[in-house]
């Protein structure tokens, strides 16, 4: 099996992180499907704070496209080990 392949199998930490008027989460860290779209993370974050519109930001810089596979931006924004996502009720960053 290519290692490729084994790291899509893995799973990535996701750490959650309230911005401006958003609620905090009871638990902040989720593992997902290394392989698994952002679309995911997105509806996860709608269904925990029960909310239609949410806005999400990888280590408060950008939105990722719901179509970016997880294990990517992991590899390349991953901080000590989790991705860092920053999420609100109203838009925080352009």
């Amino acid at each position: 099996m290519a290692a490729r392949d084994k790291e899509r199998e893995a799973f990535v930490v996701i750490l959650f992180r309230a911005t401006g008027d958003a609620p905090i989460l009871k638990q902040s860290k989720f593992k997902i499907a290394a392989a698994e779209k952002f679309a995911k993370v997105i509806d996860f974050l709608r269904k925990q704070l029960h909310r239609e519109t949410v806005f999400v930001y990888i280590n408060s810089a950008f939105s990722p496209n719901p179509d970016e596979v997880v294990a990517d931006l992991f590899e390349n924004f991953g901080i000590d080990g989790k991705l860092v996502v920053n999420y609100a009720c109203s838009m925080a960053w352009g």
